[in-house]
């Protein structure tokens, strides 16, 4: 059942007749958020007998309290037990640790399982939010681990770890934090910290990649970890420094990727990636697997063997987790048959998308344009009718060319569109001509490439332009209406969110190098509209 408690207030105070006080460490911050507080609550037996049976009530009710929305800014995303068990498992190496060092508590979910585990090692948890962190405390009291514990309000980050004999374990799941939350002294800390690694670094990286570096700092050789994360720095640019990292100092064993659909993060849907490291290994083979189910979360390391130079040689690292695919006879990569591009970033669509500021501009500069991906969702196999789209203004870098009537009124655009700033903008002062979109042509297909869910995969009836919210794909050699009919229907019909790229809150998204390796069926297939035997064909497509 679970404990009726309404408020931090309360929470603190549970946490407090908990034994939170015993656990060496308290802050000021702590010690204010306290003070007047009682020290008793009704609950305290009820949370006691949770914590001795393995569950995490402080922090289940710290999650109902705060929502995701709210913890978001500080990264606070709790790791289910599952997982915390697999990570807790892997550490229980021949040479145990000496010391535990959670890089980032929360209320304490991997100390406290790597504390009882580990029965003689001392246990350092580290957690920024002084709330958790008391609830940490209280967790690890409740455990009968609090005499080798302690607890430190900190920045993981600015942490100095004392020299000792044996080896240290660092455990946890690092907040998640964009980089667009970090400040400027922290950017220009991994800046500082990376160069002296000899390292690239991105100021574009979230604070997961920071707390991979700061752990490459305070390790010595010998000392292992194992850490959940959000996957996308197997991928982005930003995620090079990690991949570093893991081929580097630290000493990468292995990785285990989590799909969204098992909820690694109960309240995010995103991939994950375990990350398991001896600091000062460099073993030849690198142990990669993909889990759909924490069901399948028995024992890390025992992925498929990957060479450690195939990692080095590869700027993403998620599509190596997958085995390989092999398509039917007959069957080759998009890339062959097509190019993929994506559309042509505006700028400013508030301008450029036909509005009343651009009423009286010749119809010869307006295209019907798919600006939502929505447009594509909702259009089925086939989009035929363009008038529901709306109209981007696509006015030519070389005003000469229109007729004088025609360029007295894009003139007269072209004026007001300068008061609302369109010629300041980053894109607009990298044109040719400021005012000059530059749409591509209309695409035979266009698809969507960011979403929760597969692409969409639409036949371009209408002659429809596309700006970057989809791709274009375009034939390298003509292609006739069934085959293009047949190439589409393939491509929806086949098409995973594992294919592309998951990010933190369940986005995926497919770059038009990654849309270009999908396996679709070859020209003569295609052709003959066949595919694998489960494509029926379906005449010209109609608009639903």
């Amino acid at each position: 059942m679970a404990i009726p408690i309404q408020t931090e207030a309360d929470l603190l105070s549970l946490g407090l007749a908990l034994g939170a006080s015993r656990v060496r460490g308290w802050s000021d911050a702590e010690q204010s958020l306290v003070r007047g507080l009682p020290m008793e609550s009704p609950h305290v037996d009820a949370a006691r007998r949770d914590i001795q049976q393995g569950r995490d009530p402080l922090g289940d009710i710290f999650c109902t309290l705060r929502t995701p929305v709210e913890r978001r800014p500080q990264g606070a995303t709790y790791t289910p037990p599952i997982i915390v068990e697999a990570m807790t498992r892997w550490a229980d190496l021949p040479a145990g640790p000496s010391r535990i060092v959670d890089l980032g508590a929360g209320s304490g979910r991997f100390i406290v399982a790597a504390g009882q585990r580990f029965r003689d090692a001392t246990l350092l948890a580290v957690e920024l939010d002084p709330v958790a962190a008391l609830l940490c405390r209280a967790h690890l009291a409740a455990s009968g681990l609090a005499e080798r514990a302690e607890v430190v309000v900190s920045d993981y980050r600015a942490l100095k770890l004392p020299e000792i004999d044996g080896r240290t374990l660092f455990i946890g799941n690092p907040p998640y934090v964009r980089h667009h939350l970090l400040g400027d002294t922290w950017k220009q800390w991994l800046v500082r910290t990376a160069k002296q690694l000899r390292l690239e670094v991105s100021q574009l990286a979230g604070l997961h990649v920071h707390f991979f570096l700061a752990t490459a700092l305070h390790a010595k050789p010998g000392d292992y970890g194992t850490v959940i994360t959000a996957a996308e720095w197997m991928d982005v640019n930003y995620g090079k420094l990690v991949r570093s990292l893991f081929l580097g100092p630290l000493g990468g064993r292995s990785i285990d990727v989590i799909e969204p659909a098992a909820l690694p993060f109960s309240d995010a849907a995103a991939t994950a990636a375990i990350t398991c490291f001896v600091v000062g290994e460099r073993p030849s083979r690198i142990q990669l697997r993909r889990i759909e189910s924490l069901e399948d979360l028995d024992a890390l390391q025992c992925g498929k063997s990957v060479r450690r130079e195939r990692l080095e040689n590869s700027p993403r690292w998620s599509p190596l987790t997958r085995a390989t695919k092999r398509g039917p006879d007959g069957y080759v990569e998009l890339g062959e048959l097509c190019h993929v591009h994506r559309g042509q970033v505006t700028g400013a669509n508030k301008i450029w998308i036909e509005g009343p500021h651009s009423e009286g501009l010749p119809e010869s500069v307006l295209f019907h344009t798919v600006t939502k991906a929505k447009e594509l969702f909702t259009a089925g196999r086939a989009l035929s009718d363009p008038s529901s789209l709306r109209r981007v203004i696509d006015i030519p870098a070389d005003l000469d060319c229109l007729d004088k009537p025609a360029r007295l009124k894009v003139e007269k655009f072209l004026k007001t569109a300068a008061k609302m700033g369109a010629d300041k903008g980053f894109i607009a002062t990298h044109r040719k001509a400021w005012w000059s979109v530059g749409l591509k042509r209309p695409a035979p297909l266009l698809a969507t490439y960011m979403a929760r869910r597969p692409p969409a995969f639409v036949r371009n009836l209408a002659s429809a332009r596309h700006i970057n919210i989809a791709h274009g794909i375009y034939p390298r050699q003509a292609m006739s209406e069934k085959a293009l009919i047949v190439l589409a229907g393939s491509l929806a019909r086949s098409t995973t969110v594992h294919q592309g790229r998951t990010y933190a809150g369940g986005l995926t998204k497919f770059e038009p190098k990654e849309m270009e390796r999908l396996l679709v069926p070859g020209p003569e297939l295609l052709e003959a509209g066949e595919t694998d035997g489960t494509w029926e064909n379906a005449g010209t497509p109609t608009a639903t």
